[in-house]
């Protein structure tokens, strides 16, 4: 790894940390005690190219996706613009929607082909690739708000369930939002699907034209942004509770359909203080008043 790129366990000798510009992961990994050494390692390897891999392509990965798009070469940058494939038809779409999923499940897949692990993680800002060897289970606690963490349920995730991938996006996280969702958290099949589908839920929670919503084009605020002038969510004034739920229903409306269509597994949608979940298994995502651990931390 270069002098750029930092490297370090957390105050719990188990946890890995691992940093470099605006990549910044945790990881953890179950297993034998060497198969362990040996899948840090890997991760180590692996991440020391990863910003540069994606940079070599970074302004194909801001253009906006199409059916006529040239697809970018690199196996990150590919999985990127795979996961946003399915909505390019319908919306605008870049594939940066993808990016923390890809980058978080290109890490893990290094470490899991580098060793026989039971169970594995990558968090990358709230992103989440996993790995559950059979009959491991993974819980982690969930919450309504990225930036103002409130706990309000847990996801029990067995490695039946075929769950692989994690996300939560919306208009307080690290990245613009064209919705008001304060937070959508979204399961699915691997972690690129994840991040894409928990933004474009997000973005669909929305009231159009509501005067209480303050909006700016995003390239006011990052001159680079992927989404040019497309307008941002900035601010939410005082919704009513019919207005919120209708927010929501807009966006529940969108869930459902990529349940439907197999693109997600469950998703958990927060907005000034309601939840709307969507799922077809009863009990997988369960709200309950306190959970065991923040959203944007792995369960050890």
């Amino acid at each position: 790894m270069s002098a750029r790129q930092q490297a370090k366990f957390l105050p719990d000798g188990r946890r890995l940390h691992l940093q470099d510009g605006p990549i910044d992961l945790v990881i953890q990994a179950d297993g034998a005690p060497a198969a362990i050494d040996i899948a840090y390692d890997a991760a180590c390897e692996r991440f020391a190219t990863l910003l540069d891999e994606l940079c070599a392509e970074l302004p194909q990965l801001r253009q906006r996706l199409t059916k006529d798009s040239v697809l970018p070469q690199g196996p990150v940058a590919a999985r990127m613009a795979e996961a946003a494939q399915p909505y390019a038809a319908k919306h605008f779409i870049t594939p940066m929607v993808a990016v923390a999923g890809a980058g978080a499940e290109a890490i893990l897949n290094a470490m899991v082909g580098a060793a026989p692990l039971s169970r594995a993680y990558v968090n990358n800002g709230g992103d989440i690739a996993l790995h559950l060897d059979d009959g491991a289970t993974f819980e982690i606690g969930m919450v309504d708000r990225p930036d103002q963490p409130r706990l309000f349920g847990k996801l029990a995730i067995k490695s039946g369930d075929k769950i692989r991938g994690i996300a939560t996006s919306g208009r307080h996280g690290r990245s613009f939002s064209l919705g008001i969702a304060d937070a959508v958290t979204v399961l699915a099949t691997n972690a690129p699907g994840a991040d894409a589908a928990a933004t474009m839920i997000a973005n669909a929670v929305d009231l159009p034209n509501h005067p209480g919503i303050i909006r700016v084009p995003a390239d006011s605020l990052q001159p680079d942004s992927d989404l040019g002038r497309h307008l941002v969510t900035r601010a939410v004034g005082t919704l009513t509770r019919t207005e919120i739920a209708r927010a929501l229903a807009r966006g529940v409306r969108f869930a459902d359909s990529l349940l439907a269509g197999g693109q997600i597994h469950a998703a958990a949608l927060h907005l000034s203080g309601q939840t709307r979940l969507v799922h077809a298994s009863p009990g997988l995502m369960t709200t309950i008043g306190q959970a065991k651990e923040a959203f944007t931390h792995a369960a050890s």
